[in-house]
């Protein structure tokens, strides 16, 4: 039986992605620097193995990493969230039966990078914002001509995103900080699967409920809108040979041009869209394959979006606080399963390690989910995280 692993379990899409292996007949292991995490009670899932946190010491994380896949002996790495930044990585030390589900690694930083990204959307032509480095004099005209976002340039999961009006001084001039004109319009996400620079499928979705920045209740889009989105990323993956998951925030202006404000090169939320034995043929194999788009076109995290209805009630908006309770009741939930009903009966108490934080420090989930493997926290962002020759 072939073994594929995932490199963090604690997220819905890693559930998704263990579910869509084991319809092809893939024994499922992961490697969570989380002693409990939502996935690990899964049926669909053989053993979970803890690992240093990647972004505290990323050579004794990614020493670790290898020695699990050898011993395991694994077919297949499926890199998940942020922690792709130190997975993809040690692509080169890996044993030559190997595959990584990703793109190269000085492509993968490309495109993470805010400021990058934007750069290389705009050699193309194709319809961006108007963004700088806060420590440019560009930044500065931008502050005084347009209402502005400024958010990290290596940031994730909406954290430390700031909104502001034009004209509001631009007090922070960091060069890791990036100034993005605030387009009004509405927010749509994106989807892709690449291989070898071609386009295997993409879904387009839109947030119904969101916490801070990141939506939690979402619904698949099938208009005219998507076929604008899809011309817009055939356009900029059409001379990058990319392989893996991709994925694109849009803003959509009151023409309905859409925008890419960033870009993620790695899995997202929009993998529920797709039927779990399609998603998992297509992982296990480097020639096209068609990928489903599933019967739901609506999915959510219900224990979030629950909390979410909540906090509207207690601000006093009752007409949010019933919309957005008739969607938790309404709309699948991405965890459920009658097959597999653990992870969603226990998924309290599974997610305590990043719930504890969250309480008792007062932080946000994403950064509680996030601040041990994403590079955000890292003191080590700037350096080569494959120990280059030394470490791995």
């Amino acid at each position: 039986m072939p073994t594929a692993l995932l490199t963090l379990g604690r997220l819905p899409k890693a559930l998704a992605i263990a579910r869509a292996l084991r319809t092809q007949g893939y024994r499922v292991i992961i490697a969570e620097p989380f002693a409990w995490h939502v996935s690990r009670v899964s049926r669909d899932v053989d053993q979970s193995f803890r690992l240093p946190a990647p972004n505290k010491n990323p050579g004794a994380y990614q020493e670790a990493l290898l020695s699990l896949i050898r011993k395991e002996r694994v077919d297949l790495v499926v890199p998940i969230s942020e922690e792709s930044h130190y997975v993809l990585a040690i692509r080169p030390y890996l044993p030559p039966q190997v595959t990584l589900f990703g793109p190269e690694i000085t492509l993968y930083r490309t495109l993470a990078d805010k400021a990058e990204f934007i750069d290389a959307a705009t050699q193309k032509s194709l319809t961006v914002p108007r963004s700088a480095l806060a420590n440019s004099p560009l930044a500065a005209n931008i502050a005084e001509t347009f209402d502005y976002v400024t958010k990290p340039i290596n940031g994730c999961s909406g954290i430390d995103v700031e909104f502001h009006r034009a004209g509001d001084a631009l007090t922070h001039q960091s060069p890791g900080l990036l100034v993005q004109q605030a387009i009004q319009g509405d927010v749509i996400s994106s989807l892709s699967m690449i291989k070898a620079g071609e386009l295997q499928a993409t879904t387009v979705y839109k947030g119904s409920v969101f916490a801070g920045t990141v939506a939690i209740c979402f619904e698949r889009l099938e208009d005219n809108l998507v076929d604008k989105v899809n011309e817009w990323i055939q356009r900029f993956v059409a001379d990058f040979n990319y392989s893996g998951f991709v994925a694109f925030d849009f803003i959509v202006d009151a023409s309905g041009i859409p925008h890419a404000i960033e870009c993620n090169p790695r899995l997202t939320s929009g993998v529920h869209f797709f039927t779990a034995d399609s998603l998992g043929a297509a992982l296990i194999t480097n020639d096209k394959a068609a990928l489903v788009t599933h019967k739901n076109a609506a999915w959510q995290w219900r224990y979030s979006t629950l909390t979410e209805a909540y906090s509207a009630l207690f601000a006093g908006d009752l007409k949010e606080f019933w919309r957005r309770l008739k969607l938790c009741w309404a709309v699948s939930d991405v965890v459920w399963s009658w097959r597999d009903p653990l992870p969603f009966l226990l998924m309290t108490p599974l997610s305590w390690p990043i719930l504890k934080p969250a309480l008792l420090e007062g932080i946000s989930l994403g950064e509680a989910c996030q601040r041990d493997i994403a590079p955000l926290w890292s003191a080590t962002t700037t350096q080569d995280p494959s120990g280059a020759d030394n470490e791995v």
